[in-house]
């Protein structure tokens, strides 16, 4: 290690995130580590951590290079691995325009979940194409206290469940995850979103991610939750040739998510870059013991 590691802070409402730029692959972070920055007394804090790496130096992202020069390898704030983080490619997306590699535009970002195509608008939201939602057979359930409710199994690269309740304070703490049932349709965990209605196409939610607990927004959570209202309310854009368009309140701030005729899904929403700073490897050291 150097005897320091840069490192930067930012969200996508109000899902934050610790940045390390390490174009060549150079800074080791194992779990430990990244659950050490995460942590919100005595490391920097974030729902997760973007580790900022050129495609083709990271051994997950060498066949993607040709399309995308930058990878993201994201981990929950837990250490864990994660396929994709909606809030946080945006994020990315905004750490690659301000340290100067992009520039306003369509660009291309390298995920665990494939290749995301991302527009930055010169106005300053950006929108990331966040693939086809698929959903899984089999019905599931999620429970809090002595409810339980049917939930939408729908994976975005990775899985979510998606229960409609009639108040949010049905959720709970989300600090830890709520039970979903059967098991074995969630082997490696799920993320977890309790949704209300709002008005037309307006929709509201409160979400446990998988490894991070309950945070304040959730992009890829955002989508699944769009595609299953609209499913829910009789819309299918493959089937009607129509975009459907569904505004996502989450507590962090809004979101708009809209499902094309092809099945993509585009999720639109802020980015924000708030500090930047550098790692003192003698505290890290400490902190892994």
């Amino acid at each position: 290690m150097s005897t320091r590691i840069a490192f930067l802070k930012g969200h996508g409402t109000e899902n934050d995130f610790v940045i390390v730029p390490d174009p060549e692959n150079a800074v080791d972070l194992p779990p430990a580590a990244v659950a050490a920055l995460c942590d919100r007394r005595a490391g920097i804090g974030g729902d997760g951590l973007l580790h900022v790496v050129r495609s083709a130096a990271h051994p997950e992202a060498k066949a993607m290079a040709a399309e995308a020069e930058w990878f993201m390898d994201y981990r929950n704030g837990d250490g864990s691995v994660a396929e994709m983080c909606g809030n946080g490619v945006r994020v990315f997306a905004r750490y690659l325009q301000r340290a100067g590699h992009v520039s306003a535009g369509d660009i291309a970002v390298a995920t665990r979940g494939g290749v995301k195509s991302v527009h930055i608008d010169k106005d300053g939201d950006i929108t990331v194409g966040m693939g086809r939602a698929l959903f899984p057979a089999g019905d599931v359930t999620v429970s809090v206290g002595g409810r339980t409710w049917p939930a939408r199994n729908v994976n975005m690269g990775n899985p979510h469940a998606v229960a409609f309740v009639e108040d949010l304070a049905h959720a709970g703490d989300l600090s830890a995850p709520p039970p979903c049932s059967p098991a074995a349709a969630y082997p490696d965990g799920v993320n977890v979103e309790f949704v209300v209605d709002r008005g037309p196409r307006h929709v509201a939610l409160r979400v446990h991610e998988r490894g991070a607990g309950e945070t304040r927004s959730c992009g890829t959570g955002a989508c699944a939750v769009a595609v299953a209202a609209a499913r829910r309310d009789g819309a299918d854009p493959a089937r009607t040739g129509t975009p459907v368009t569904y505004t996502v309140d989450v507590p962090g701030g809004t979101l708009v998510i809209t499902e094309r005729p092809d099945g993509e899904i585009e999720m639109t929403g802020p980015a924000v870059i708030v500090a930047e700073g550098v790692i003192e490897t003698d505290w890290l050291e400490d902190a892994l013991g």
